[in-house]
Formats: C-alpha cells, structure tokens, sequence
C-alpha cells in the first residue's frame, strides 16, 4: 500500500512546482569559499617523514565556488549567483575579483573582518590523483541564516555546500533543527528547488545534522562515504556494491528528500527516485595517465547534474553528463581548471566509453 504521506509529499511538490514563476532562471549556490593550495606531491609520507612537490597550484575550493566556477566554464546559458562569507583580505578580494572575472553575480559574496577567508592546503599524489586535505574553516565557520536573502534573487535552483564544514550551520538548534535547514526552507518557500551536498569528515553529529536538512533537500547529491554515514551502514568497498549504494539511496529518501538522492563513487553513480526507479551510470573508462588530480571531481559532478536538472533534463541524461564533468575535471589538479564546454565534455563519454561491471 502506498504511504499517505509520500502522496502528501508529491502533491506539496506539485503545488510548489505550479507556484514556480516561469521567469526565474540560473542557480544560485551558497556555502564554502574557499582558497585551495594545491601541491602535486610525488608520494603522501608517513608520519616524520619527507615527501617532494613537484609542482603548485592555487585555485577556487569549496562546494558553491567550485560548483559555480565549473559551471561557468561549461558555458551555461542562465545566471550564476554566489552566496557566502570571506573574509576582508587579500584572499576574499581575490575570490570576488575571480567569481566577477566568471560572470558570477556576487552582491550576496559578503565580506567580515572577524575571520580570514577560509583556505585548504590539499596533497595530491601525481601517480594516482588521489588527496588529503588540510582545512582552516575562517570566514565560512561564521556564515549563517542572516547571510541568507531569496528576496533578492530571481534564480531557479539553490545548492547548499558543503554541511559539516559550516559551523554557524550546522549549530544544532533547541528543539531541533539547524540554520541550514531554516535556509533550506527559506529558499524553497521563496520558489527555489534546493540541493545540498556534504563534506566526508568526522562529526559525532554526523547524522542529526544531515538528517534535519533531508526533508527541506530536493536533491541530495552526496559520494557512498557520506551517505553511509547519514544511515550508519558500510558503502566504500572495493568493488562497490551497487545495489548496497541504491538501497541506501532508498533509505535516504525515506528520510525525507523530496525528490531524488545521488550517490557517486568512483565507479559511477546511482540515483534514487521518489517515483521509485533507481538509475545507475558506470564513470568514463579513462586510460592511464588521464587523471592529474581529483580535486574537486565531485563538485564537477554535482555541477554536470545541476546543469540538467535546470535544464528539465531526464535522470540518464543528467547523470551521462555529470559523469563526463567529473572526467574532465580529472584532467587538471586544480577543481575547475579541466572543465570545457557542456558539448566538449559529453564528447569526452564518445572518446573513452563507460566501465564495463
């Protein structure tokens, strides 16, 4: 028998859909900025000892930065917007400078002298792409609901990032609850789908906070770690355990999302529906020496994804794409610095292929 309350759910969204006013466009992102410092490294050392940088790099970080510079780069045709907290430094004047340089509108980019802007040191291993990150949350630790303002944007999709790594955030509220997920019921009560993503990380309130957001998300994009975390079960095995991944989807949804869960792994992706159908897409089959760096990979999926999304296109299309941008950011250890056109990185899937199971 169906859940009454999933039917209560579903017509809610409908009414919400309906009330959409068919002149908002773009995507407006909010969350992390950060300033990332790259170092390719020629291995990661144990404790005391010594490892070469080979080369250095220093780029956009974080959820919102990362997803909107990606964006830019793959040419969308609808606004980007930032919304966030640096601080009033030489790193915070660069990031706006950067975000204005990409067409990023940043009137709700604001400035504090209370806290640098936020920055992390990230180590890659150049022989297999993969990173350790080491974080000062700055700025973004101060971020909270007041920064937060939809009367003054006309965009069509919201994309919250990264909870777990917004202190103000994630503060747990008396009665339950958080400033994110009070956000995330603001901007859709304004007429904005929402989407959130989180950061792998240790947090005893891991779950509490997640789970106070599930029922304001309409899609929550999020890799197996994190997902595994929210519903205290296992998923980062080698080979990966599809259907472990899509019943863990199942579950979230379950939780309260609205309308799709994503999880994406290094192998591909599932995506849980609230009509019940679970989609799944293998990653490119990319060959040795493609990848420069993961820094940002699962940023550039979410960005591949929320193209689509905006665009009113089907699940299988969003998610060949946002296995495409998560490639092409592959090829460059910087977060951003591999993205191209949306053409250019669907032809990467006609190049390479997808894995085979």
């Amino acid at each position: 028998m169906r859940n009454p309350l999933d039917a209560s759910r579903s017509f809610l969204y409908f009414v919400r859909e309906k009330s959409l006013s068919p002149m908002r466009s773009g995507i407006l992102s909010g969350g992390n900025f950060i300033i990332d410092h790259v170092k390719l490294i020629n291995a990661y050392p144990e404790q005391d000892m010594l490892a070469d940088i080979l080369r250095e790099t220093s780029s956009n970080g974080g959820g919102p930065y990362n997803v909107l510079k990606d964006l830019a780069a793959m040419r969308v045709p609808y606004p980007l917007c930032a919304v966030g907290l640096v601080g009033a430094d030489d790193a915070g004047a660069r990031i706006l400078q950067d975000c204005s340089r990409a067409g990023i509108e940043t009137s709700q980019l604001q400035q504090t002298e209370l806290a640098p802007t936020s920055y992390t040191d990230a180590m890659t291993v150049a022989a297999t792409g993969r990173r350790t990150f080491f974080h000062q949350r700055g700025a973004n630790a101060l971020l909270g609901e007041a920064h937060f303002d939809f009367t003054r944007t006309r965009a069509r999709h919201f994309h919250l990032a990264y909870l777990m790594l917004l202190d103000e955030m994630d503060r747990l509220l008396p009665g339950g609850g958080t400033p994110a997920a009070r956000v995330l019921a603001a901007a859709s009560a304004a007429g904005l789908s929402t989407s959130v993503d989180i950061v792998s990380t240790e947090n005893p309130d891991f779950r509490i906070i997640a789970e106070a957001a599930l029922p304001h998300t309409d899609y929550l994009i999020i890799n197996e770690v994190e997902a595994g975390k929210i519903i205290d079960r296992h998923l980062k095995t080698q080979p990966v355990d599809t259907q472990a991944v899509a019943d863990a989807a199942r579950a979230l949804l379950a939780k309260g999302v609205r309308r799709q869960v994503v999880v994406h792994f290094e192998a591909g992706a599932v995506v849980a529906d609230r009509d019940g159908s679970v989609s799944i897409q293998a990653s490119l089959n990319l060959p040795p020496g493609f990848i420069l760096g993961a820094t940002g990979a699962g940023d550039a999926f979410a960005a591949g994804y929320l193209h689509g999304i905006h665009e009113g296109w089907s699940t299988a299309d969003c998610l060949t794409l946002a296995v495409c941008t998560a490639a092409a950011c592959l090829t460059d250890p910087t977060p951003s610095g591999g993205l191209r056109p949306v053409a250019d990185c669907l032809r990467l899937a006609d190049e390479h292929g997808f894995r085979t199971p």
